[in-house]
C-alpha cells in the first residue's frame, strides 16, 4: 500500500482529499504546514508527495527545494496542488523539479488519474532515490512519454531561458518550438527547429550546465515533462535509452555543423537554399510554414534580404508559397539551380 503526504492548509480541502485518498486506498499522511510536512516526510518516507503552494511557516516551493536537497526525500513524485493558474507560478514550480500540477478545484477523478499516472511511472521504471536497484533495461526514449500528463503552452512562449538551470527533459507532442540564441547586440539565431514528436532540452541535462539557448513556442504546443533526476537514473541503466540519444546528439551536432559552415563559408543564397532543402527534407509532405523573422534567423540574415531571395527563387520557379508556406516542389532541380 503507497503512502501519500498531503501537505495543505486549509481544513476542508485537506480532510476532503485525506478521505478520498484513504478510500481508494492510500495510507495519507496528513500536514497543515511545509514544515510540519518536511517533518513527517523524514520520519516516514512517503511514495509521493501532493502539496499546496501558498501556505503560512513554509510554502510549497521551499517545501520542494528541500525535497530536492536532502537524499533521503529525492527522487520521490511531487504534485502541486494550488489555486494559482497564472503563468509564472506554473514555471517556478516546474523550474524547480514538480512532476504535476492540480488547480483547485479539481474533481476526484482528476487527483486519482495524477496519482496513479506518477506512481505507475515509478513502479515500471524504478524511483531515482534507489528505493529500487534492479537495473532497468530495455528502456527507450518513446517509454518514457507514457502515462504523463499532456501540458498546453501557448504561442510565443518561453519553455526556458538562457542561462536557467535544466530540470527535465521536454517532448513536443504537438506544435512547434525553435531554440534560439542571442549575441550581445540582440540579433537573434535559432539553434534547432523541433516539430511533434521530438524531445528537446537534453544537451544541458547531460552536460549538468545551465542552458546556452531558449526554448520558445512557434504556436499553440503541448509537452510532456520528464524529471531531470529520473532521466539521469534511466540513462545509467538503460543501454538502449543510451543508444537512442547518442543517435539524436549526433544527428543534432551534424545539422549544427552544417549551419555554422554555410554561414562562415557560403553565399547567402546557397545559405537560404540549403535551409529551405533541409527544412523540406525533414517533412517532405508538408510545407515550410517559420514567419519570415524566423526564417531569417535560421540563415542569420537580415528579414529584408531573405525576403528578397525568396521572391527571386519563386519568379525563377524553384519555390512556391501558399499563405505563410513554402515548398520546394523539386529539390533536386532547385540544388542545380543554386549550386
Amino acid at each position: 500500500m503507497e503512502t501519500i503526504l498531503l501537505i495543505e492548509d486549509n481544513d476542508i480541502i485537506r480532510d476532503n482529499t485525506a478521505e478520498i485518498l484513504t478510500l481508494s486506498g492510500y495510507t495519507v499522511l496528513a500536514a497543515e504546514n511545509g514544515k510540519i510536512g518536511v517533518e513527517s516526510a523524514l520520519a516516514t518516507r512517503p511514495d509521493l508527495v501532493i502539496c499546496d503552494i501558498m501556505m503560512p511557516v513554509l510554502d510549497g516551493y521551499g517545501v520542494l527545494q528541500i525535497f530536492n536537497k536532502n537524499p533521503q526525500l529525492a527522487g520521490i513524485p511531487f504534485i502541486f496542488l494550488t489555486a494559482k493558474t497564472e503563468r509564472n507560478d506554473f514555471r517556478k514550480g516546474m523550474e524547480l523539479g514538480a512532476d504535476d500540477y492540480l488547480t483547485k478545484p479539481f474533481d476526484e477523478s482528476e487527483l486519482l488519474r495524477a496519482i496513479e499516472g506518477r506512481l505507475s511511472r515509478f513502479r515500471t521504471l524504478g524511483a531515482p532515490s534507489g528505493a529500487a536497484d534492479t537495473p532497468v533495461e530495455h528502456i527507450r526514449l518513446d517509454d518514457l512519454i507514457n502515462n504523463r500528463k499532456t501540458h498546453p503552452i501557448r504561442k510565443r512562449q518561453y519553455i526556458y531561458a538562457e542561462g536557467d538551470g535544466p530540470t527535465r527533459l521536454y517532448y513536443l507532442k504537438a506544435g512547434k518550438v525553435k531554440t534560439t540564441r542571442t549575441n550581445p547586440d540582440g540579433k537573434e539565431l535559432i539553434t534547432g527547429l523541433y516539430q511533434a514528436g521530438e524531445f528537446f532540452g537534453y544537451v544541458a541535462l547531460l552536460e549538468e550546465t545551465d542552458y546556452t539557448d531558449s526554448a520558445v513556442t512557434l504556436e499553440d504546443s503541448e509537452l510532456i515533462y520528464v524529471p531531470s533526476d529520473e532521466f539521469r537514473q534511466l540513462l545509467l541503466t538503460s543501454p538502449d535509452l543510451g543508444r537512442e540519444l547518442i543517435r539524436l546528439l549526433a544527428g543534432r551536432i551534424s545539422d549544427r555543423e552544417e549551419q555554422l559552415l554555410g554561414m562562415a563559408y557560403g553565399s547567402l543564397r546557397r545559405r537560404v537554399a540549403d535551409t529551405l532543402l533541409r527544412l523540406q527534407n525533414q517533412h517532405p509532405k508538408e510545407p515550410i510554414r517559420l514567419s519570415r523573422d524566423d526564417l531569417a534567423a535560421v540563415v542569420g540574415t537580415a528579414t529584408e534580404s531573405l525576403i528578397r531571395l525568396l521572391s527571386e527563387f519563386k519568379q525563377d520557379g524553384l519555390i512556391e508559397q501558399d499563405g505563410t508556406g513554402i515548398w520546394v516542389r523539386r529539390p533536386e532541380a532547385f540544388r542545380r539551380a543554386v549550386w
